[in-house]
This record gives structure tokens, sequence and C-alpha cells, in this order.
């Protein structure tokens, strides 16, 4: 793994700690992108994970890979409840990590660390069908706080977003400072951060909230209407067909790599000073990249392999409603309370999830984007 420094980080420390210690977690959302990137590292610390998905968006194909990444031994650690966190019977029933040998009336050990990922992603999404954004997010977001204060767990953290900031100008975003939002997506996530925070008053419940800035890496789904623009502009590289920029291209974003976000999780989960608890945190790289670059990026990364690619230039078209125009983190914050060190920039992020994407396109297309 690359790293700004050589020194001990506090996510190194954490790993240690991890690897000789045995907790149970429940990842939300754990068949999606990042939860079962989540999944991954947690199962290879030997630690006990429930995983909850409903399948809305998450693949039995990303815990199909995880599989293979953990030893049998570890794969044993992990139990799958699929359910919907809109039904909050589903959320009580993922509390326990049942005993191998006990009835399911009888439970199992009971989750310590919840680190909820389950949700709607997606501003066009959310502006498309704003009541089912709204009930998942929302309700659902309920539901869980509900289950998980029931349940006496540790600590809740949940992925909060970027697109909490809204039409407040300033750059870099400090988590003290946010517009009005401009999306439904955008207010469900705030809601998140207000019901969360009122937990924390009401029921002396630890939270903390992750706003994430444009997370990309391997298990990110390149297909669909609502793909995110990493994969999304991957897969078209690699099969020839055109890539459509919003815009001028000069719109920025902070992209954060999985790793990033999964170190930025357990950091979170695993906090105990005070000052720490029940706050939010950007979790980002604190550095943006214009999508002329990323494109640019991407492109010369995949044209070894893809010589078709030469001089190809992206399709540039309208931007898109509910788009903010540059985005950019401060990560201070998190990097001050929870030691948080992010290990991979742009480049070293997009080194590992561009073979991670090249390996899952089909031969037969390949062959027809270099025909």
């Amino acid at each position: 793994m690359s790293q700004f420094n050589s020194n001990p980080t506090a996510y190194d420390k954490l790993r240690a700690r991890l690897s000789v210690e045995s907790h149970t977690w429940l990842v939300t959302g754990v068949a999606g992108f990042i939860g079962s990137n989540l999944l991954e590292t947690l199962l290879k610390l030997n630690q006990r994970v429930v995983g909850l998905d409903n399948f809305a968006t998450g693949h039995w194909r990303n815990l199909a890979e995880v599989q293979t990444l953990v030893t049998p031994e570890q794969w044993k650690n992990f139990h799958f409840v699929e359910g919907d966190i809109r039904n909050l019977d589903d959320c009580h029933r993922a509390m326990a990590f049942p005993h191998a040998d006990a009835s399911p009336s009888e439970g199992g050990a009971s989750v310590e660390y919840v680190l909820h990922e389950a949700a709607l992603g997606s501003v066009p999404r959310s502006l498309a069908d704003p009541a089912t954004t709204n009930a998942v997010n929302i309700s659902g977001f309920l539901n869980m706080l509900v289950a998980s204060r029931d349940a006496g767990v540790k600590s809740f953290t949940y992925a909060a977003s970027s697109s909490t900031y809204g039409d407040h100008p300033a750059l870099p975003k400090v988590e003290h400072t946010i517009g009005k939002p401009l999306s439904p997506y955008a207010v469900t996530k705030y809601v998140n951060e207000l019901y969360a925070d009122v937990f924390a008053r009401c029921y002396g419940f630890n939270t903390i909230g992750l706003r994430y800035f444009n997370v990309f890496g391997p298990r990110q789904n390149p297909n669909g209407a609502y793909a995110a623009v990493i994969p999304k502009w991957t897969a078209s590289l690699m099969q020839g067909e055109p890539v459509y920029i919003n815009g001028d291209g000069e719109t920025s974003r902070d992209f954060c790599f999985i790793a990033n976000v999964v170190q930025a999780n357990l950091l979170a989960a695993l906090a105990n000073e005070t000052d720490a608890l029940n706050q939010v945190y950007n979790v980002a790289l604190g550095d943006r990249t214009s999508l002329n670059e990323l494109y640019a990026h991407l492109r010369n990364k995949l044209l070894p392999h893809y010589p078709h690619l030469d001089g190809v230039q992206p399709v540039h078209r309208d931007f898109r409603a509910g788009d903010v125009r540059h985005s950019l983190a401060d990560i201070g914050k998190a990097q001050r309370l929870l030691g948080y060190a992010p290990s991979h920039r742009i480049s070293e992020g997009l080194a590992l999830a561009v073979p991670w994407y090249m390996a899952q396109e089909k031969p037969s297309q390949r062959s027809m984007a270099l025909s």
C-alpha cells in the first residue's frame, strides 16, 4: 500500500490492534461497492461481520468476489441477512451474529459496531424519484438508528455526503459551514446528520457521519443510468463508446479512493476520544481534479492496452441539473480527531481501479474495441 509517509499511522496501529481482537460488526449495504470493500477488510482482519442488503443496488457478484479474496476460515466469520432497511424487523434481525450451533431464537454474538452504508445514491435518481430516495435514505436510516440503539451497539458510523454542502460556494468545504441542498438526495443526507445528532443528544448514543467525496475503486458498478463517473467513463473508453462531459470539463471534484474510505470508517467506529464522537467528518483526499484532467488520466492509463484511444476526445454537453461546479474537502478535522491519513492519491487509486475494470470486461468486448 502506498502511503504519504513511512511512519506508522493511526490506521496502521488500529489494524494491528484488530488483528488480535475479535469484534462483531454490522455492514449495511454489504453487497454494494463500499459495503463489500468494508467486508473484505474486516474479514481479512479476522472480524465477525453481519451483512444486510436487499440487492436494490448491490450484487451477489461483489460478495462472491470477496469470498475469493479471503480464507475459508475468514469467510465463516460472515453472516448474510437479506433484508430491507425500510423494514424495522429486518434491521433488528441483523443485530447479532448467530452461533454456529444456535437456533435463530437463541441469538448469537451481539453487534458492537455498525457501519451503515445502505442508501439510494445519485442526484439524478433522487430528482427522478424523490419519494423512494426519501423512504430509503430517511425512513430506512431512522430504522437503523432505532435498531442500533435497541441493541446497545458501541458506535454507529454512517455514510453522509458532500452533497450536504449544497450551494455554499466557499472552497475548501469545512464541516461546520453548509449551504442549501440542491437535490432531494442532498436533503436526505442532511436529515441523516440531524437524526444522528438527535439520537446522540437524547439517547447517549455514539454516532459519526462521514461525508464522502466522489469515492471510486474496484467493485463500483459501471452500468446503469446512475453509474459514477470513473467506472462509467472507463467502461465507455474500453468499449470504444463516446465519453460525455457535462459542461466545459472544468468542473472539479475531490476524488477519493475506496481504501481511504475504509480507513475512515474503521477509525470512526473505534474512536473513543470524547471530542471525536458525535461529529461529521469530510472523507476525501483534500485535492481536486477537473473532469478534463480525469478524462486524460483514464485515457492515458488505458491507452497501452486499447490503442484505439489514441487521439480520442470526449463529447461535451449541457451541465446537469443539481450538480455543483466545484468540490474540495478540508480534511483537517478528520486528520486531527480521527488520525485519518489518506493512503492513496487519485493516480495511485486509478492504478488499482483501472486494472480491475479491465479484468471485468468481456473478452469479446475487448476484441471489438481493438478491431
